[in-house]
């Protein structure tokens, strides 16, 4: 498949789920994983089995992705930091290229700017826009933050706000598509469609718990106990209030059993939007991309949620789909921000020229569109919201993954040798040349100094603008989308037949029923 030689350019679609964990997902390994949807995507595509976030949190990594930037570099410090309307993003470039752009679901915008390049937005956010997530260093457990009613509120329910979210976001994203289907538009589409599951409450149906056998659901293969922890990870135990208190063995396979049923979940709606594709004609001619921001902990190192730079919460999956490509798994580190001039490759910029700044990312495209094509390029990855208390940074360069902070030791481990990231090798004899190599790339890459006082100066700001803009009226800039629905019903500028008839996909008597 060569888009720059092709007579028509593809069509893109980008499925996002939110906190999705690679290993609960079949084709990342995962015996126990319901996700046949997903695995045929694999099987048939391309998969990135060393894909890691820039950033472990939801809204930060959401930015980085868009703008193909680290965090750092565009001031998105934490989940509520401002995502400048001055950036551009993937939808902007491909919408120059002459692609029309709509976005379903949740982005977690934060800032007046809710659209980003986006032509449509057929959905509000599930989060507020606000700068109420604003990250501070001085607390240790912030108000807003985790309870355990995490763990004691599990299991099975038949609706929650995250469900009513989703069922939504899937119903607008199939209408949406049927329309591109049927409509005049002669551009080229990208569609992202964005999804909060699973993300936790650790809730999903009883269909999607069913398909699981809860005798099966493991309990986390290295539980580590609070004395064995890093002073980061103890620190997160502290924000999320369970320092006193953990979850039971039986509340953690709950949890999780949960956690599997809302990945199931997602499965099923990644099985609605291919099914879509293909029954509205547009399967042949669109790429799809299935990927998330960030992984989920699950109780693995004693650790839940996100925000750690462990396997489980800062790699992801990334597949890409298309009938004409070869499918294929890549060994290759990559990350969130080559997918901006990944997308660029697709639609036909694959040399970049249509980018306004440097950016950090790389396309994928040589390696998707040619298997074998191996890069050798390291990975990076920030953490700089609450809990971190300075930049916490990571860098990922073949097996070896160094972290970075000024004030908890550094952590090196070789996957090759240790999935499980088990031994710091930090002071390991045999790993010297190599700690030296990786804390030189961390500082060529940041310069954390001048990082802290940027940090500390924005989440100052914010918490000041927080206090004053709740004072007195409030305006809020949370997206609230037109009514889609008035495009499907009779109005007075148009005639009953050419409205009944003219906007029809597909009609044809069968054959088999003459």
């Amino acid at each position: 498949m060569e888009t720059a030689t092709m007579d028509k350019k593809p069509n893109i679609l980008v499925i996002q789920a939110d906190q999705l964990a690679t290993h609960a997902i079949g084709s990342y390994g995962s015996r126990l994983a319901d996700t046949p949807y997903i695995d045929a995507m694999a099987v048939a595509g391309v998969q990135f089995d060393a894909a890691y976030t820039n950033f472990p949190l939801c809204a930060p990594s959401r930015f980085s992705m868009m703008s193909g930037q680290l965090c750092s570099r565009i001031g998105a410090f934490d989940n509520g930091a401002e995502f400048p309307s001055s950036i551009p993003t993937f939808a902007h470039y491909l919408r120059n290229l002459d692609y029309q752009t709509c976005l379903v679901g949740k982005m977690h915008f934060i800032g007046a700017d809710q659209l980003h390049g986006f032509e449509q937005r057929l959905t509000t956010d599930i989060y507020p826009s606000d700068f109420g997530s604003t990250g501070d260093w001085t607390e240790v457990t912030p108000p807003s933050g985790y309870k355990f009613e995490t763990f004691s509120d599990a299991g099975v329910c038949k609706r929650n706000p995250q469900m009513e979210y989703d069922d939504e976001v899937c119903h607008r994203a199939r209408r949406k598509l049927y329309e591109l289907a049927r409509g005049n538009d002669s551009r080229p589409y990208l569609m992202v469609a964005s999804f909060t599951h699973p993300h936790d409450p650790f809730q999903c149906r009883l269909e999607h718990w069913n398909r699981y056998r809860h005798d099966d659901i493991p309990l986390p293969i290295h539980n580590t106990p609070q004395s064995e922890m890093d002073p980061y990870s103890r620190r997160l135990i502290a924000q999320y209030s369970l320092t006193d208190t953990g979850p039971s063995d039986e509340q953690i396979r709950i949890c999780r059993h949960a956690y599997y049923g809302s990945v199931s979940y997602v499965d099923d709606i990644v099985g609605e939007l291919m099914a879509t594709l293909k029954d509205c004609g547009l399967f042949e001619n669109t790429v799809v991309v299935l990927t998330t921001d960030h992984g989920e902990m699950l109780g693995e190192h004693g650790l839940w949620y996100k925000k750690s730079f462990f396997e489980e919460s800062c790699r992801i999956p990334l597949i890409v789909s298309h009938p004409d490509l070869t499918p294929a798994r890549i060994t290759d580190n990559v990350s969130l921000v080559d997918l901006l001039p990944t997308l660029l490759s697709i639609a036909g910029d694959e040399a970049g020229d249509s980018l306004v700044e440097t950016i950090d990312g790389n396309s994928l495209w040589p390696m998707i569109s040619a298997p074998g094509n191996a890069r050798g390029l390291p990975v990076y990855s920030e953490n700089l919201a609450e809990s971190a208390i300075t930049p916490l940074l990571m860098v990922k360069h073949g097996s070896l993954k160094y972290v970075h902070s000024a004030v908890d030791p550094h952590q090196l481990f070789d996957l090759s040798n240790d999935a499980n990231e088990q031994v710091n090798l930090i002071d390991h004899h045999d790993y010297a040349t190599d700690a030296a190599r990786l804390s030189d790339m961390v500082q060529q890459q940041w310069d954390v100094e001048n990082l802290d006082w940027q940090i500390l100066l924005s989440q100052h700001r914010r918490r000041f603008l927080r206090g004053v803009l709740a004072k007195g009226q409030w305006a809020d800039w949370d997206y609230v989308p037109t009514d889609q629905q008035e495009a499907h019903c009779l109005r007075r500028d148009k005639m009953y037949t050419r409205w009944l008839y003219d906007d029809i996909l597909d009609l044809h008597v069968p054959e088999n029923d003459l």
